[in-house]
């Protein structure tokens, strides 16, 4: 008898099930060397110890999608393994900072599922919460995955769950301690603080990034995410490599300091999706949509939603910043369409 994990198969899934996920990461200054380099990023509060310090804090914490694709990678064994595809989020929330040496561990609840009309795979919703040693939450979202079925098989009832279309601001939760009000522009790199964003404007970020195969593998691994059409050329019938959807976040979140330095932390996740399929050698910018701008209760700390998108520049380079065409469906071009949070200062 095999002792190996196939994976779940959409049949496995029950409504209700909580999932305790396997292993728990401990996590240093090495991932966050690592997620630098990996890509352009360069926020002053993940960076800087002292402007930190300046701003509150005891330190410089994680960059705030460390902590995402941890307590994801920990997801993948029993949610995504045998995906065909995820397929966007919801209702995320970070919830408190993650600090070199703490340990995250996770935990999913199966909130909705719905088998395809073709039998042969259906979706899984699930909340993953990540927490941290003291048992303290630190981030919470909901995303939804296409799993293949084993078998095909009678389906199970439809449950769709009821999710808010976006994060209101008294739902962000600021870091105990931030103050902005003695926020360094020049340390910072940039000086546009929130009252310089209209609602409605449009900030192209200007620069691009061919991403490259043995770098999507490295940042995969290192948050251990093994499912399998990242890795495994056979999964898929062109013999392709699936680029992890969340190098292409954090790809794009990086360019964008580039005209949204000054947005900070990413607090809130209202929505997102994986468009279109990345590759190895597709050339990728970003540009940010402002949705809504407000203030939060802790001292010189406003918040911003982004619409932000990353697309793959085309021979033409003429796509403009339209994400989808007349008949609703995402351009062809379009890799990632992701509305977020941020702190900055006011």
């Amino acid at each position: 008898m095999s002792k190996t994990d196939p994976g779940r198969f959409f049949e496995d899934y029950r409504l209700g099930e909580v999932i305790e996920h396997a292993v728990p990461r401990t996590l240093s200054g090495g991932e966050r060397a690592l997620y630098h380099a990996l890509y352009p990023a360069r926020g002053a509060l993940y960076s800087s110890d002292m402007f930190a310090a300046s701003c509150g804090l005891r330190s410089a914490p994680l960059d705030d999608l460390i902590a995402f694709h941890t307590v994801f990678g920990k997801t993948v064994p029993d949610i995504s393994l045998n995906a065909v595809a995820n397929l966007g989020y919801a209702e995320g929330r970070w919830l408190a900072p993650v600090w070199p040496g703490d340990t995250l561990r996770a935990r999913s609840e199966v909130i909705g599922l719905k088998q395809n009309s073709n039998g042969r795979s259906g979706v899984v919703w699930v909340r993953t919460t990540g927490s941290n040693q003291h048992g303290t939450d630190v981030l919470s979202y909901v995303r939804w995955v296409m799993v293949r079925r084993r078998s095909e098989g009678p389906a199970p009832q439809t449950v769709i769950p009821d999710l808010a279309p976006a994060l209101r601001i008294g739902d962000l939760v600021p870091p105990e301690g931030l103050d902005f009000s003695r926020y360094d522009d020049v340390l910072a790199g940039e000086r546009h603080r929130l009252g310089d964003y209209a609602v409605g404007e449009v900030i192209d970020h200007v620069d691009a990034v061919t991403i490259e195969e043995a770098e999507h593998m490295l940042a995969t691994r290192l948050w251990q995410n093994t499912a399998k059409v990242h890795f495994d050329a056979t999964q898929r019938e062109d013999g392709r490599r699936l680029i992890y959807g969340g190098h292409v976040i954090s790809l794009a979140r990086a360019l964008s300091f580039n005209g949204l330095a000054n947005a900070q932390m990413i607090v809130g996740l209202n929505g997102g999706a994986h468009a279109n399929p990345c590759f190895a050698g597709d050339t990728v910018r970003a540009f940010s949509e402002v949705l809504e701008t407000g203030q939060t209760n802790a001292p010189g700390v406003g918040a911003i939603r982004v619409r932000l998108a990353a697309v793959k520049v085309t021979e033409a380079r003429d796509e403009g910043y339209g994400l989808k065409g007349p008949d609703g469906r995402y351009l062809p071009h379009v890799l990632l369409d992701l509305d977020i949070w941020a702190l900055m200062p006011v």
